[in-house]
């Protein structure tokens, strides 16, 4: 039996358990080239090599979890973020393509600071951290987290990527937006937005896998960006932060009312305003 003939039964079992098959075709293609290590140019050069010992049995019990709308970044442990690879587990929320909009409004932001000091609020994996020390050396980025399990796993992807200009800190769910030694250049974060009331709405690879406290904040979705207005921005200084889709002027509003001034809604390519820039005056 060759690579092909094992994937393409697996493509088979995926949609018969109600996935589109060209979703099945895609998902099947990532777990089968990470079980072998191929890459695309070796799929398309080896798919009719024989099948490896032990490779269809490896495959058939990833498609059996998949079946079951785990998240395939979460079978491989591995998702790409601003053309790195991140270390995830069940512990930290999946990057998001959407989210590297704050990576390149961030560093439209640091492009004219000598020494920045960068404050990642809700770092889950460090994506967000890690990416903005490496694309911007002259930074100090400190990422924070409520959830000890996702700091390690952010920690784990630091010392990987070798990003060394930046620090992680746990802190607690009191304290979410924490308080640094002084006032912060560019506080960048993916805080939890989803109502807690649409959780029945979401898809169940995220409402049944990805974890709850990254992804609900509070019954309509605001908590945790109240507590994020809030936050020790120095005059001048730059708050990024990326909301859900018809949340822009609730958002807004709560900045405003904490004194900050909303200066730019970035939408992403879909058209739905994705990123909110706002200021300290």
């Amino acid at each position: 039996m060759t690579v092909r003939d094992v994937v393409t039964g697996a493509v088979a079992t995926l949609s018969g358990a109600g996935f589109p098959t060209a979703d099945a075709r895609i998902d099947t293609g990532v777990l089968a080239r990470h079980l072998l290590g191929w890459s695309l140019a070796d799929w398309a050069a080896r798919d009719r090599e024989p099948a490896p010992p032990d490779f269809q049995e490896q495959l058939r019990g990833l498609i059996r979890r998949r079946a079951g709308h785990e998240p395939v970044a979460y079978l491989t442990g591995l998702k790409e973020f601003y053309g790195r690879t991140f270390r995830v587990t069940r512990a930290v929320l999946i990057p998001r393509p959407e989210t590297e909009l704050l990576v390149e409004e961030a560093m439209r932001a640091l492009s004219t600071m000598r020494a920045p000091l960068v404050v990642d609020i809700g770092t889950g994996s460090g994506c967000l951290a890690i990416t903005i020390a490496l694309e911007c050396p002259r930074a100090t980025v400190i990422g924070t987290d409520i959830s000890v399990e996702a700091i390690a796993v952010a920690f784990d992807n630091a010392e990987r990527l070798r990003a060394a200009n930046l620090r992680f800190a746990l802190v607690g769910d009191e304290e979410f937006v924490p308080t640094t030694d002084g006032p912060v250049d560019v506080i960048v974060s993916n805080p939890p937005y989803v109502p807690q009331r649409d959780r029945g709405t979401l898809p169940p690879d995220v409402r049944d896998h990805e974890p709850a406290r990254a992804l609900f904040g509070g019954d309509d979705g605001l908590d945790v960006i109240r507590d994020l207005a809030a936050a020790r921005l120095r005059p001048a200084g730059t708050l990024l932060m990326e909301i859900g889709a018809g949340q822009s002027e609730a958002v807004e509003r709560i900045l405003t009312a904490s004194g900050l001034t909303p200066a730019e809604l970035i939408r992403d390519l879909q058209g739905i305003p994705r990123v909110l820039r706002a200021v300290r005056p």
